[in-house]
């Protein structure tokens, strides 16, 4: 996630130029299967959430451990225009494409560097109603960015290759996307959302955002953007007995700013980053109170002893049961 003073000084002086193409629009669904005769089946969303599965956590901190050695072959980081970062892109790139999934990498231009976006389309479902989840994929230059946001990152790519495990035939599209030059505020995924058209923006259902989700004391924030959007992490948190509260410290600061600016659905989760942990939210969630819910945000010391496993496999699951329940 940026620092939201450093980005309205980056923002005013960021020049970003277009060397990129939009995605592609995709091959159509496959026809829905037919009804048993024995009865009528379940309604596709509650079959879908039913069928939602559990994300292994030991997967996903497989991926982050894969982008703590990037970042440690790479100066320490993985942040825009330098070595760490590109690594990280190939690295999920080769993931998707051994997954089946049609992948696209756009280049944009700032501060003189080059960065990079990743998109990936599962082929089938109506292309006119997009369920589109994403995360920054850069660090800051003083650390790996394991929690921010090899976090984020790890879980949607985990999710994403859950989708082609199970072979999930959507009825809506499903794209996923991992943002460059995000510590920049928010370059990479702006450069994406005006580089569609009016048109591709409008098929654009829903887009769920995913920045710091294994914060090492962490909270359990839903973002309140969007009513319908909120109310299914809330609904899934509801049936794990975890409380939640509503997302305040990352408003404007993260990737689903650019899409809510045009008019797109946007929600998401966050953990937690500079704030301080208050002592009704220890006693809520457990952690330490008076101590930030990441006291190595932006820092060298975010690596992967900074996350913690259990709000990493809770986000994670709830990320899968969003997928499921939306694309349905």
């Amino acid at each position: 996630m940026s620092s939201s003073g450093r980005s309205l000084i980056r923002r005013a002086a960021i020049s970003v130029t277009a060397a990129g193409a939009v995605v592609a629009t995709l091959a159509t669904a496959a026809p829905a299967a037919q009804l048993s005769p024995a009865g009528p089946a379940p309604a596709p969303a509650a079959a879908a959430v039913l069928a939602a599965p559990d994300i292994p956590v030991a997967n996903v901190k497989a991926h982050l451990s894969q982008l703590q050695s990037i970042a440690t072959a790479n100066s320490g980081n993985r942040a825009h225009g330098r070595p760490g970062y590109k690594a990280s892109l190939d690295y999920i790139k080769a993931k998707l494409d051994a997954a089946g999934f049609t992948t696209t990498v756009q280049q944009f231009t700032s501060g003189g560097a080059t960065g990079y976006n990743l998109i990936a389309d599962w082929p089938g479902g109506d292309t006119d109603n997009v369920v589109f989840a994403g995360s920054h994929l850069d660090s800051v230059t003083a650390g790996p960015g394991i929690n921010d946001n090899g976090s984020g990152s790890a879980a949607v790519l985990e999710t994403a290759l859950a989708v082609s495990r199970a072979g999930l035939q959507p009825t809506k599209h499903l794209r996923f996307g991992w943002w460059g030059a995000e510590e920049l505020g928010m370059v990479g995924s702006r450069y994406y959302v005006n580089s569609l058209s009016t048109a591709n923006r409008a098929k654009i259902d829903s887009y769920l955002n995913f920045d710091m989700i294994g914060s090492p004391n962490p909270g359990y924030f839903v973002y309140d953007d969007d009513t319908r959007l909120e109310s299914v992490f809330k609904d899934f948190f509801a049936t794990k007995g975890v409380p939640t509260e509503i997302e305040t410290e990352g408003d404007g600061r993260s990737d689903h700013a650019p899409f809510k600016n045009v008019g797109v659905p946007v929600g998401g989760l966050f953990s937690g980053a500079e704030t301080t942990k208050t002592a009704a939210q220890a006693q809520k969630w457990g952690g330490t109170s008076g101590q930030a819910f990441d006291r190595c945000y932006h820092r060298s010391c975010d690596t992967t002893t900074n996350v913690n496993d259990t709000a990493l496999d809770r986000n994670s699951d709830a990320i899968a049961y969003a997928i499921w329940a939306l694309s349905s």
